[in-house]
């Protein structure tokens, strides 16, 4: 599986509620199973882009994140408890998400 540190981020803060589940999610971040793939300043336009274009729902950045690196990367599948925004975000040109699970 893969990320970014918005994604994780939003996570965290999610799991506020046990330091135990904040702990297992810093375990994932140690080992292979997740990979946190690389965001910078030249990928902020294309994320505004998309928070602007989604505003409706609103899209935050944690989702912004996961779309432009879906385009970037090449990915359809992702991993989501939002299946409501997920199910309207669009990856560039090639359609819909897979949503897992």
């Amino acid at each position: 599986m893969a990320t970014a540190w918005p994604v994780v981020t939003e996570a965290m803060h999610l799991l506020g509620f046990s330091w135990q589940a904040q702990d297992a999610l810093w375990e994932m971040l140690g080992s292979d199973l997740l990979v946190l793939l690389h965001l910078d300043a030249s990928d902020g336009p294309r994320m505004r882009e998309l928070m602007r274009k989604y505003r409706d729902l609103p899209m935050d950045i944690a989702d912004a994140s996961l779309v432009w690196l879906a385009e970037r990367e090449g990915l359809r599948r992702v991993f989501t408890t939002d299946r409501r925004d997920f199910g309207v975000y669009r990856v560039g040109r090639s359609g819909r998400f897979t949503i897992v699970p």
